[in-house]
């Protein structure tokens, strides 16, 4: 998932949804079987999440997406180790960005060599 670069007060079930590449089918499921997750809705009745809710949902997804929890896992984890697993989620998100910035780096590195070696003459 790419991080959010722009701070908007509410974001639509349609970018929300497009933030984790998942239907907005699961969105509001995960909303249902989450109290974590309670979006607004305005006077249409349309979902407008928060930047928190936004950050649930990535704490879900990591739980069940990236790590295999079923839902009931899942729900257990956050009601029964909820700061340590928020803990552990924040240093996996860093060493995610480290990880990134190394790569970019050794990609610029990379290229830096292939531009700084003589031709062959054939």
């Amino acid at each position: 998932m790419a991080e959010k670069q722009t701070s908007k007060l509410y974001y639509a079930i349609g970018e929300v949804a497009d933030m984790f590449g998942v239907n907005t089918s699961l969105i509001r499921y995960w909303e249902k079987e989450f109290d974590v997750i309670k979006p607004h809705k305005n006077k249409k009745g349309n979902r407008q999440f928060t930047l928190a809710d936004i950050d649930h949902f990535h704490l879900i997804f990591h739980l069940v997406k990236e790590k295999g929890m079923t839902l009931r896992g899942a729900q257990m984890q956050l009601k029964e180790r909820r700061e340590e697993t928020e803990r552990l989620f924040e240093i996996v998100k860093r060493l995610k960005r480290v990880k990134e910035e190394l790569l970019a780096i050794k990609g610029e590195l990379s290229a830096g060599k292939a531009e700084s070696r003589p031709a062959q003459d054939s």
